[in-house]
Parts: C-alpha cells; structure tokens; sequence
C-alpha cells in the first residue's frame, strides 16, 4: 500500500484546529473528505502536528495510505480541488517508505510567533499578527528568551488541558527577531507542549513592556507552576512553518 507525504498549508482561522472534533470542521476532516471525494477511500491523515484552533500553517506535514499508487502531481492536483473553498493547500506530494510517519519521524519542528507592535489597527496583518500597543523592548526580550533555552521542565507554559506525558522538553531555538514595528519570535524544537510557544510569547511580551523582569521570567520558569506563566499570546499569530526530518535539507 503506498504511502504518500502531504505539505500543507492553511489559513487556521475558520478551524477548531488540525484534529478532528465534534464541535466544529478540522483541517484533518477537510483532507480526509478531500481524500473520500477524489479517491472513494476513508483514509486517515496524520499530521506532524496538532495546531490548535486559529493557529496557521506554511509548511504541516502529513501522510497517508492508499490503496491505487497516484502520481503525486495528480494526487496533489486533485485534492487541492476538493478542498475547495476551504483555505486548506497541498503545496507538495511525495511517495515515502513505509515506515515514514509525519509526526514520529520528525527530527524538529519550526514555529513563527508575529507581533506588530503599533497602536494602529492592523489591515494586512489582521488574523496573522497580534497587534501589541505598548512600545516594546526587543533587546530585554532577546536577552530573556535565552532563559527558556535548553532542556527544562516547562510546567509554567504547559496549558493546563494538555494531554503530554512529561512536561519535560529541549527547547533549541528562540529568536527576537525586530523589523521595524514586526517582531518575529523563530522557535524550535524537537516537540512542544499545549500552548508552549503561545505562553512563552506572552511571557517575554510582558518582559518586553516592562511588566517582568529577566529575573522573574527565570523564576516563573523554575517554579514549575501554571498559575506563575504570563498573559497567553493568541492563536492568531502563530504559524508552524516547517517540519525537518532526516532527509530535510
């Protein structure tokens, strides 16, 4: 049975997220009725990883079984048609080993957190950057960010619903990247926990206003307490952008 690697692309807006829930349509249900409409089989498709609702995507990665062995450009072709008029995009289809799978073969996966940081409202940006008044401090929240690096127990930026065995992760990048008035926050690692990159934004935004120090991010960190982790960043400007495996370039 061939096995087939998606690489997506969404606008997680109009989402409850990439798992299929009962409470409203899925990036995941999309795919897979995309697949049952073009191809007649219920196939599962597994993702690298399970955004939450609002969350986007320029690089998800997913895979998938199918009984007929489709060229990949057809396949792609054909289900970017019936996703349709979902924001939902195959940007790529490869045929892959059959012991690939998109979420326990990844080597790292890449998440870009966007802040425009303006008191205007935002037009181009708006439901892909969250909009800070404050003027903010880049450099103090450069400086803090190096405090979540490495390897901790990140109970503190652990949403209090998720589901992980151990709040136990190496967290391997952490970049404050300023342009003007958008600022990138560039995160890596190996896995994340429920809400880990959105809480570990609005933390350092409440160091970069001011509000916390370096000090007290530290402390928050090592408390290993929920209740001491800062305002929560929203859905809206966050966006996976690649997932790496041993073949990523």
């Amino acid at each position: 049975m061939p096995r087939f690697k998606l690489t997506l692309e969404y606008d997680g807006a109009p989402f409850v997220g990439w798992q299929r829930q009962e409470n409203g349509v899925s990036v995941q249900q999309v795919l897979e009725e995309a697949v049952f409409a073009m191809t007649g089989e219920r196939r599962a498709v597994h993702g690298a990883g399970r955004t939450d609702a609002g969350v986007h995507a320029a690089g998800q990665v997913a895979h998938l079984d199918l009984e007929r062995d489709w060229a990949p450009f057809r396949l792609s072709e054909g289900l970017n048609a019936h996703c349709v008029p979902h924001p939902v995009a195959v940007l790529a289809v490869e045929r892959v080993a059959g012991d690939f799978d998109a979420r326990h073969s990844a080597r790292a996966r890449h998440y870009v957190y966007r802040v425009v940081n303006r008191r205007a409202p935002l037009t181009f940006d708006r439901g892909r950057a969250w909009r800070v008044k404050p003027r903010l401090d880049a450099d103090a929240m450069r400086d803090a960010a190096r405090v979540l690096l490495g390897r901790h127990d990140f109970t503190t930026f652990r949403d209090a619903q998720c589901q992980a065995k151990s709040p136990i992760r190496t967290l391997d990048r952490l970049d404050v990247v300023r342009e003007g008035d958008a600022i990138a926050f560039e995160v890596g690692a190996l896995s994340f926990l429920h809400r880990q990159v959105r809480s570990m934004v609005g933390s350092l935004i409440d160091v970069g206003t001011g509000r916390w120090t370096e000090a007290e991010l530290k402390a928050a960190l090592v408390a290993a307490d929920r209740s001491r982790c800062g305002q929560v960043a929203p859905a809206c400007g966050l966006t996976l952008t690649r997932v790496d495996y041993a073949h990523s370039p």
